[in-house]
């Protein structure tokens, strides 16, 4: 499940007015985007069209994936970390952190079409040593522990948008990732819905705000904002 797009129309994209930067419990109008069903079938049709040995359409864009490589470098995380792609789509991300010589990788999608796609994927690169698993974030029953980096890439934004019960759905993501994390453990969320002001307001409990990742901006209508928004935090207890 993969959201993101740098190719934000700037009317949609994040500005940075304070005052818009709270956050409420209907923050964003439902929307098909938020839908298992719809990833489901949008994986499925590139599982069709997808060629042998390549990764397919990398949804939430390829400067994403080399904004937070940048920052795992830059924060020295070391290769055998622990490292979880919430959302892992066709994988994509996942082979450029095996590049990159990280080792100790997992990704995990409630699409069984996105699973599949990314486990060929993954052969097809001869990384047979990735995990990837279906399975619900928001419904993983504990089974998610211990690991020293989570990434997310447009998961949070789907929940976002889901049309069933999304602000239950919010809560217990953040839930399940404080679970997931050890203790000074990172999370780097990219997002193209969420200001900073507002994934500071969602994730301030039980995480430092570490740093904020350079993202393209735009100017429109005497304001500054950007059509992505890329944080870093650390788990506290």
């Amino acid at each position: 499940m993969e959201v993101i797009t740098e190719n934000v129309d700037v009317e949609s994209g994040n500005t940075s007015d304070p005052e818009e930067g709270s956050c409420s419990d209907n923050d964003f109008e439902p929307s098909k985007l938020g839908t298992k069903e719809y990833w489901e079938d949008a994986y499925q049709k590139e599982l069709e069209i997808t060629d042998i040995g390549d990764v397919g359409e990398i949804w939430f864009g390829e400067e994403s994936m080399s904004r937070v490589l940048r920052w795992m470098d830059k924060a020295n995380i070391p290769e055998n970390a622990a490292i979880l792609d919430i959302g892992t789509g066709n994988g994509a991300f996942l082979v450029e952190l095996a590049k990159h010589g990280y080792r100790n990788l997992t990704g995990i999608d409630y699409s069984s079409a996105s699973v599949e796609l990314a486990r060929t994927i993954l052969q097809t690169e001869g990384l047979t040593d990735v995990s990837v698993k279906e399975m619900d974030f928001l419904n993983c029953h504990g089974e998610l522990k211990g690991f020293d980096v989570c990434i997310d890439k447009g998961t949070f934004d789907a929940i976002s948008l889901n049309p069933d019960n999304s602000k239950e759905g919010k809560k217990l993501y953040l839930q399940v990732l404080k679970d997931a994390l050890k203790d000074k453990g990172f999370f780097a969320v990219t997002s193209c819905n969420w200001t900073k002001e507002q994934l500071l307001d969602r994730f301030s409990e039980g995480f430092d705000f570490v740093q904020e990742l350079p993202t393209p901006s735009f100017q429109f209508g005497g304001k500054t904002g950007n059509s992505v928004t890329a944080l870093i935090f650390k788990r506290v207890h």
